[in-house]
Parts: C-alpha cells; structure tokens; sequence
C-alpha cells in the first residue's frame, strides 16, 4: 500500500476465470457473537475511518471489518470469492466489463437498505475525491459503474484488468451508506456506516472500539462478542509492557524482532505465545537512475554482489523475515529467483570488484544509503547501517547513512534528491500485478527515474489483461529477469507476520495470510 506508498511497518494467486465466481463461504447474519470481547494492541495508527482516504495498514484494518466490499478473500486464499456480492463475472471476453450481483436483503448497521446505488456512490466518490492518501489510484483502469436495477453494478474498464476482482475485494472496494456521505468532501467526524460484520462504536486518538453488526449478511461467522483496538503510537515498549500485563489479549503490528524473540524464549511461564503467519510485504533498495553514482550500473551491480542477506535477517531481524530474490515475493504466483540466479546468496567481493571496473571505477565508491527511522519497520535504519558496513567492510565503497523523518523523506524522493533509498510494501491484493505495475508501470510510485518498454508496452499490459492468473508466469517471470539485470530495485527481504496473544486467545491463525487482511471476527477468547 505504497502502504500501498506506504510501503509499511511488519510486516497461490487468483484464477480470476471470466465465469462465474462462485461463494464457497458459509452465509450468516450479524447476531453471531458467541464469546468475550476481545483487546487487541497496536502500534500502527488508523489514518482515517473514510474509506475514500486511508490507504495504510491501520485504515485498511478498520476497513475491513466496518464495510463490505462485493468480493472478499476467505481466509488462507487468495482468490476473490463474493461477499455482499451474489456473484460476479466478466460478460466480455477482453476483461472490460464486469457485472455483479447483490445478495438480497443487505442492510448498513444503521438500517439503511444496502442497493447498488450505494455501490456507484462508493466508486463515484472516492474516484471524484480522489484524495493523494486514498486508494483512487488502485483504479486508472475503470471509465464508469452503471446500475440497471437496485441489484445489479456494472463496471465498465478502459483497459483490460483482469485483477479488477481482487481490487474490489480489498478495502479499496468498501461500500458506503450514500445517505451517510458527502459525495465531495471526506468524513472528518470519525465515525462509519456500513455492512461489515462490525460496527464501530467510538473512535479516539487512544482506542476504537467495534461492536457486532447485527444488520450484517455475508460470509463472517463472528465468534466474538465485540473488538477493543487500543493505539500505542509507535511506542514497542508500552505495547509489550500491556500485554504482558494482561491489559490487551493480542500485540499486533508493532512488536520488533527482539520482542518477539524475548516472547519465544520465555516460553510456557509468560502466559503468551507468538503466532506465525506468513506475509507478502517485501522491501526493497530503490536506486535513483539518474543519480551520477547509484545510476550506473555497475555500482548498483557491485551492491547487489555484496549485500548479504542472511546476515541481515540474523543479526538484525533475528529471523522474523526472509531473504528476497525477486520483486515478487515467495508465495505469490509467477515469483521466481531472478535476483538469486543473477548475483547468487553468498557475497562475492570479486565479482562486485570486476562490476565497478567494467564501469571504469578504481577507487572506493562514495554513496549514502537513505533511510527513514520507522514507516518501514522499527529496525529500518539499523538495517541499512549494516549494509553499509558490509559495502564498506569488502574494501570497494565508502557508504554512510542518513536517516530522515518521514515526511520530508518522501518529498525528497519525489525531488530526486536520493540515490539509493528504502521502500517497503504491502500488498493491495494477493497478485504478482501488485508488485509490479506500481513498480515499473506509468507513473509508478518508486520515483527513480526507470523505464523499460518492454514492461510498461507489453509485459504489464499482457498480464493484466489475462483471465487465467497461472497462464501470466512466464511472462512475469521475464519482467523479473529483466528487473535483475538492469536493477532499478535491490529486493532484500520478505517479511514473515506476527501476532502475540495471551493463550486463552483463538483464532490468530486466520488473521493472518498473504491476503493482508485481519478478520476481526475469527478471534474468539476462552
């Protein structure tokens, strides 16, 4: 999501057939709680309660469970199935037109009937808001939503998309209450109507509390009776500190390597085990090809001879990630190893000297790694310490780092002023499209200066337009071979998702899945 730009903080494909996509999920209403409450703790923010807005981690967790979209990812898949949806299906051939119809008798939590009217509203207005931290930028592709009847939406594409399904499965895709929502202007009051399992009862800088919709009528089955989400700013120590404390049940998004690490070795005694699930979110080296050092190939090959990536993940994540070899992470349809074929795991001194000569460079080179302290992960800037010194370490660079804060590191980005920088990112949708069209396509979000005709003429065009997602794997695969060899990105790591829970705790596996999506409604509490 840049988290989305945002490339973020912590951290198989869809065969989206032009049929019919069919519900396998088991319908119910909006009355199941059948257990406690349960209180989460994070250390992200929720940046917004308007879905037209919010496009970081926190906002999409609300999202998520507030608002419905047509489609959903049941958990553990990453095929779009329908939620406040009957079904769905292209009814062209070229991927451009894709109908949907509703399930009957939906309503908001407040009562109001949920019609396809409210469907266009959604899409209508956040595309006419267009707001620079919302996900209007997720959908270049559709001309325009029509409505024949209170049942039935029409979308209508410029282009082919054939991942237009797990768009609108994500929380990009949530539908708002027409009658509750400005069509020009975003909701600043914090609160939120719509058809999701939860409603949220209140909202503040310190917590958000949800309560069950008993209005809703889809696939969740809750099996609790409400979800307390207290906000802890960024702050590890105090996330850690409530949990041990028994002040919050879950820690999630928040806690960093060594809490996690401590958490494990205290075993049975703390009362709270870690739950492992896996993740998409990737980060990578960004270089600036225009930057007089980072923009020749041959120091951008020497890095990537260099870089030692099991080091990074031992010392410095303590194993809570994974190397990375490609821009499409393991797990993820049509990933393969192009980085690791190309530049091998082992760090080779010899073949990052022969690189800088092939380039005409004797002496060390001078460069400075560009890091921002906490957006893409609390250990962001020890990281990129330790690569430095691994470059500095062989002899051949003379690398330092500047760590700057968040909001000017993005507006010197966008300048150029960089030349080699970090970006992280979580997935909007479980697709190798969503690691590579934001990348490498038009108007991509890296800011480095990078263009390759064959990615952004034939490769990413060709496979968004294919129906059958396996059928793309070659040609996402040649993307990847291209992407190593010229090296505008330096992948470094996959990242692996965690939750920490008190033991009286269930449900934490089915939170979390390379969908990126923490079903509220799973967690239950003894």
């Amino acid at each position: 999501m840049n988290m989305r730009n945002q490339w973020p903080v912590l951290p198989v494909v869809a065969g989206l057939a032009s049929g019919l996509l069919t519900g396998c999920g088991t319908e119910t209403g909006g009355s199941g709680g059948t257990g406690s409450s349960v209180v989460m703790g994070m250390s992200d923010d929720v940046l917004a309660t308007d879905p037209a807005s919010g496009y970081d981690p926190g906002s999409w967790l609300l999202f998520n469970n507030v608002f419905q979209s047509l489609l959903s990812f049941p958990k553990g898949a990453t095929e779009p199935q329908p939620e406040a949806a009957e079904q769905c299906v292209f009814s062209d051939t070229r991927a451009t037109v894709y109908k949907c119809t509703l399930k009957d008798g939906l309503k908001f939590s407040n009562g109001d009937a949920l019609t396809s009217s409210d469907v266009k509203f959604s899409f209508d207005r956040m595309l006419k808001i267009n707001d620079p931290d919302g996900p209007a930028v997720m959908f270049p592709t559709l001309e325009k939503v029509q409505t024949p009847d209170d049942k039935t939406v029409v979308f209508r594409l410029n282009t082919p998309d054939a991942t237009f399904p797990s768009k609108i499965a994500s929380g990009a895709g949530s539908i708002v209450d027409e009658d509750q929502y400005d069509a020009d202007g975003l909701r600043k009051d914090g609160e939120a109507v719509g058809s999701g399992p939860y409603k949220l009862d209140s909202f503040d800088d310190e917590e958000a509390v949800f309560a069950v919709n008993e209005n809703y009528k889809g696939t969740a089955e809750v099996q609790n009776d409400g979800v307390t989400l207290k906000f802890f700013h960024g702050d590890q120590d105090s996330l850690k500190k409530a949990l041990l404390d028994d002040q919050v049940d879950i820690a999630y998004r928040g806690l960093g390597a060594g809490a996690i690490a401590d958490v494990e070795q205290s075993g049975d005694d703390s009362g709270v085990e870690v739950v492992e699930g896996s993740s998409a979110e990737v980060q990578h080296l960004v270089f600036n090809m225009d930057d007089p050092v980072a923009g020749k190939l041959g120091v951008r090959k020497a890095m990537a001879y260099l870089i030692d990536r099991d080091a990074l993940i031992k010392d410095v994540y303590q194993g809570t990630a994974t190397p990375l070899y490609s821009i499409i992470p393991a797990g993820i349809g049509g990933h393969n190893t192009a980085f690791f074929d190309t530049y091998g795991a082992r760090p080779s001194k010899a073949k990052a000297a022969a690189a800088l000569r092939d380039e005409g460079i004797t002496g060390k080179v001078k460069l400075t790694l560009w890091s921002t302290p906490s957006r893409y992960g609390p250990a962001t800037d020890q990281e990129l310490k330790a690569i430095a010194g691994q470059l500095n370490d062989s002899g051949l660079f003379d690398a330092d780092v500047q760590s700057v804060a968040f909001d000017q590191y993005e507006k010197d980005v966008a300048a150029g002023k960089y030349g080699v920088y970090v970006k992280g990112w979580i997935p909007d949708y479980p697709d190798a499209d969503n690691f590579t069209a934001p990348f490498f396509g038009k108007g991509n979000v890296l800011s480095n200066n990078y263009d390759n005709n064959a990615i952004t003429g034939t490769l990413i065009p060709r496979t968004a337009a294919e129906s059958d997602r396996s059928a793309t794997d070659d040609e996402f695969g040649r993307l990847q071979d291209i992407v190593a060899k010229e090296l505008p990105v330096l992948p470094v790591w996959q990242a692996k998702q965690y939750a920490v829970v008190h033991d009286n705790v269930y449900g934490l596996e089915y939170c979390l899945d390379a969908s990126t999506v923490f079903r509220f409604w799973e967690l239950s509490k003894g």
